[in-house]
């Protein structure tokens, strides 16, 4: 194989930061056209297209996306040697980006990712968001891996896979405090009050279901789509908070909350979501391989 022509890695990814073969053309200082031919002439050589347009916007293909990561190295080792050499070293660092639904767990987000937090080679980006918009990223590379408490509807055409990381009870918790009788579940729901996950929530619709066979109609105080915000209702309420405890682990170790009953047959499961790639990124495959050693043991 040739050489690698790095004026047309650094043709690449200029047309990758910026996003059009226009803009491009202009920081650089060239035609459109000569530039087009540049990038055609990397694609050729590399094997693989490294754009597809959608409308009148060019975005990375996947393997577009592993070139930009290392061409972002290239050019970023160059500004090291340059830095280096003035006597302000900088640091080098792999990404990898996840994705997080915005309902789910921050303690089970941290224990996923906890063998990268801190460490001095990785740079770890977390965005949360709706599973729509999520899956999205995934499909356009923008993400490594989604982190949800549902997986993701799957057809023929479907290139996502789901892979169970854990599954989690759920219970009732509530401040701690002189019961006049044990808890009775689910007649006592009845009259004690109760917060819960918002209907988006897959616990919450088994929940119901639940009570519905039980012919019990709950009081419900409040309804919330946000675990952490249903994590800082449970400790300044009164009532009762349905919530998997790995949400209020610490509230639980320290006895500011407690748990009341356990839900029978309740439990919510928590998936990674990755798309079928042909250069996948090897964190990912760090964290898989924990998690699956965890969920064995």
């Amino acid at each position: 194989m040739a050489s690698l022509n790095y004026h047309h890695l650094r043709y690449f990814w200029a047309i990758a930061h910026e996003g059009s073969l226009t803009r491009a053309a202009e920081r650089l200082n060239l035609s459109q056209s000569a530039l087009s031919v540049q990038l055609g002439k990397l694609e050729q050589q590399l094997g693989h297209p490294l754009f597809e347009r959608t409308g009148k916007r060019l975005v990375l293909t996947e393997a577009g996306r592993i070139a930009l990561d290392y061409s972002d190295t290239v050019f970023q080792a160059g500004d090291e040697l340059v830095s280096t050499m003035q006597g302000r070293p900088l640091d080098r660092r792999q990404a990898f980006r996840v994705g997080a639904l915005t309902t789910l767990s921050r303690n089970f987000q941290l224990e996923f990712l906890r063998p990268l937090v801190g460490r001095a080679d990785v740079e770890l980006i977390v965005r949360s968001g709706t599973m729509y918009d999520l899956l999205a990223q995934l499909k356009a590379h923008t993400v490594d891996v989604v982190l949800a408490n549902s997986a993701p509807q799957q057809d023929a055409q479907s290139s996502f896979r789901s892979q169970l990381l854990a599954q989690q009870p759920v219970g009732l918790v509530r401040r701690p405090g002189a019961a006049a009788s044990p808890f009775r579940f689910p007649e006592d729901l009845a009259s004690e009050p109760i917060l819960l996950p918002s209907l988006d929530s897959e616990i919450r619709l088994a929940f119901d279901r639940i009570l519905e066979r039980a012919g019990v109609r709950p009081v419900i105080l409040a309804e919330v789509d946000d675990m952490a915000m249903l994590r800082l209702l449970a400790r300044d309420s009164q009532g009762l908070t349905l919530v998997p405890p790995i949400v209020v682990r610490d509230e639980l170790a320290s006895g500011a909350l407690v748990e009341v009953c356990r839900i029978p047959t309740l439990s919510e499961s928590f998936y990674a979501i990755t798309q079928k790639r042909r250069f996948p990124n090897p964190l990912l495959a760090e964290l898989m391989a924990r998690a699956a050693r965890q969920e064995q043991s």
